[in-house]
């Protein structure tokens, strides 16, 4: 058959299987060379079963990550009420809930809910020790920033998506185990820092491996849904933490327990990037993944399919170029690391400082935790119809002012209401609070969500977990700050909430500096991505 007779394939189109029938038929003898992004949303289908258990399988992990991450709201947290000791003088007080007990005798009072409940408990983490008490969760977010970079390369390099996935979740369960056996504060501390580095890979190989196999019509939807597992593993917590709440220790083994199992009864069953086997020159294993993706959506690829080679040429030694070499690549990270500074610190310091609200911790917790469902379904509604940097800058802004509000219908309801209704006064201003802190933590859910996504977009495959880990290194940095803003909040309340508001609306403006990335091709090299760009495949300058 001529080669003018070959049928020219386009991301643009999806042939029918009757059409795909007619072209095996007809080009039996030719070999069509295509990308991964073009095999994809031809042959295997943008959004099939196959893709649906992959990213359900995967997905399952942000559970874990959430439980990790999340843990010291509870593990490290100071208890509610204090009873005086019988036959003890507690300055003339039988139990205090809100009350301070720094001018308590040392021998006088006990906490409520048992000596092993909480580190703080256990170890006496309060007045003079108080603020050791944010140090295991600052080391823990820490070890997640150094951890970031290391996870990226190594799911960038020799050893892959899925086995650095698999690697992350083992060493998570071992040492969220040791933790549990931590026998004072400093102990503790170095052992969430490495709990910390070592579930840091979670979150990025979850999400890198459940989009690079999905269709630009989907890839939004399922980065954001993957994100509803991490919901589940934030709302799960508080049930888990209620009833271990005699012995943070119980709590930590049981979320080991359930991370092992999952490392080695599920993950063995999931599929390899194709996208990253062969930008490593692996074409016959990334071809093999496509088939078997293609056979489980009930569709088959025709035999004269052969992969492109990403790189423009084999004796080209720029297809080695750097992340940092290229100067669109090195300033968009960068503002994409500022984005998830203010995305991260915002997302953590607004679910932490729930304990500097006038409720109980476990009812806070768990609301939160329900927000982020309908968070989840919000952000993937709207990205079907909104840019992705606009809806990112506009979640960012509607959370930073949702916490500025917070302050201002709290201090004018008490304000109000002082002189006639003294008594409802606290109550009607938290309530007011809460409300509103919801619908700013949904707004930072949103945010949180989409940055992830977006990332994924804006590089390409041989640098995306590498991007992914730095931008996410910027969030953990983020992270690391707001324990200490919780502290600095049983101060004032009115402090945390103008920090936390005021970097949220930097983050929201600071985002519209990077380029639109809705219904673009993922490719596969530096280069490529250059080249494509500059030939107006999508924007690559600021607006």
């Amino acid at each position: 058959m001529a080669e003018e007779n070959t049928p020219v394939l386009t991301l643009n189109v999806e042939p029918s299987i009757t059409n795909e029938n007619t072209i095996n038929n007809d080009v039996t003898n030719t070999i069509t060379e295509l990308t991964v992004e073009e095999v994809i949303e031809n042959y295997v289908g943008s959004f099939g079963y196959s893709q649906i258990i992959q990213a359900f399988l995967v997905s399952l992990a942000w559970m874990f990550d959430a439980q990790s991450i999340l843990v010291t709201i509870f593990s490290d947290a100071e208890p509610e009420r204090w009873r005086c000791k019988p036959n003890h003088m507690c300055n003339g007080l039988q139990s205090g809930k809100g009350i301070s007990v720094c001018g308590l005798e040392p021998d006088s009072w006990v906490w409520e809910g048992g000596r092993h409940s909480t580190i703080l408990v256990e170890w006496g983490l309060v007045c003079n020790h108080k603020f050791l008490a944010a140090l295991p969760a600052s080391c823990f977010f820490l070890g997640s920033l150094i951890g970031s970079a290391i996870y990226g390369h190594l799911a960038d390099s020799f050893l892959g998506r899925k086995k650095t996935l698999i690697l992350a979740c083992l060493l998570t369960a071992i040492t969220a185990l040791l933790t549990s056996f931590s026998p004072n504060i400093w102990t503790y501390a170095v052992l969430r820092f490495i709990n910390g580095l070592t579930r840091s890979g979670i979150g990025i190989c979850c999400l890198v491996l459940a989009t690079e196999v999905v269709g630009r019509k989907w890839r939004g939807q399922v980065g954001q849904y993957g994100f509803l597992f991490f919901t589940l593993g934030f709302l799960s917590l508080p049930l888990i933490a209620f009833y271990t709440k005699s012995c943070w220790r119980s709590l930590y083994r049981v979320l080991s327990i359930v991370v092992f199992v999952y490392s080695i009864v599920v993950l063995p069953f999931i599929l390899e990037s194709p996208r990253w086997l062969l930008i490593r020159g692996r074409k016959t294993e990334a071809h093999s993944i496509l088939t078997k993706l293609a056979t489980r959506n009930g569709r088959t690829l025709p035999t004269n399919i052969q992969l492109t080679d990403p790189c423009f040429s084999k004796n080209d030694p720029s297809k080695n170029i750097s992340l940092w070499e290229c100067k669109w690549a090195r300033i968009r990270i960068i503002l994409a690391m500022i984005v998830g500074f203010g995305v991260g610190y915002v997302y953590y310091a607004v679910q932490l400082n729930v304990e500097n609200l006038n409720f109980s911790k476990y009812l806070s917790v768990a609301i939160n935790a329900l927000l982020e469902i309908p968070a989840v379904f919000i952000g993937s509604f709207l990205l079907v119809f909104m840019n992705r940097r606009l809806l990112l800058s506009l979640s960012c802004i509607l959370a930073g002012s949702s916490c500025l509000l917070c302050i201002i219908f709290t201090n004018g309801m008490i304000l109000l209401y002082h002189v006639q209704h003294n008594i409802y006064t606290c109550t009607i201003g938290n309530w007011i609070q809460l409300g509103i802190e919801g619908f700013g933590f949904m707004a930072a859910s949103v945010a949180f969500d989409i940055t992830f996504v977006y990332c994924i977009e804006l590089f390409p495959t041989n640098v995306r977990n590498f991007a992914v880990s730095l931008m996410r290194q910027a969030l953990v940095l983020g992270d690391a700050v707001a324990p200490l803003l919780v502290v600095l909040g049983r101060l004032s309340t009115t402090f945390s909430f103008m920090v936390i508001g005021g970097l949220s609306i930097l983050s929201g403006l600071v985002s519209l500096w990077l380029p639109e990335t809705k219904n673009t091709p993922l490719f596969d090299t530096l280069e490529q991505q250059e080249k494509e760009e500059k030939l107006g495949s999508h924007e690559i300058s600021s607006p």
